[in-house]
């Protein structure tokens, strides 16, 4: 296991993407499963970064790494406000460009890149849980 804290700045969601990547190479593991966990982190930090604290709130951010069996899972845990990312509406991705809504499309992303998502919400912070099978990657 592997556990980074973050400020939530934007430049910090790179120490998230080098501890996923010091993880990998600790297991050998190889593929897709590290570059689509990439992509969630980044989306899901950044959301919580631009979306979650009011302007001038410093935050803490809390990602958590581990490998149990072919499965690759990650924590990240917040104290930004509270928001459910499974309860967003899908995003209906048959419409023209200029057709679509604003916003939701992090998300839509999120939901592909993983095989498996749990959020909840314990006292005052956000806690998602991205899981990603790497057996087969």
């Amino acid at each position: 296991m592997l556990e980074v804290s973050l400020h939530n700045q934007p430049s910090e969601i790179a120490v998230a993407h080098e501890a996923l990547d010091r993880i990998v190479a600790q297991h050998g593991l190889l593929g897709r499963a590290a570059s689509r966990l990439h992509l969630a982190i980044e989306e899901h930090v950044t959301n919580i970064i631009s979306h979650g604290y009011q302007s001038g709130r410093t935050g803490t951010i809390t990602a958590r790494f581990s490998l149990e069996g072919p499965v690759l899972q990650v924590e990240i845990k917040d104290d930004a406000e509270a928001f459910n990312p499974l309860a967003a509406p899908e995003v209906d991705t048959t419409l023209p460009l200029e057709e679509k809504p604003v916003g939701g499309l992090g998300i839509h992303l999120i939901r592909q890149s993983v095989d498996a998502l749990e959020y909840r919400r314990e006292g005052n912070r956000n806690i998602l849980v991205m899981t990603v099978r790497v057996g087969d990657s």
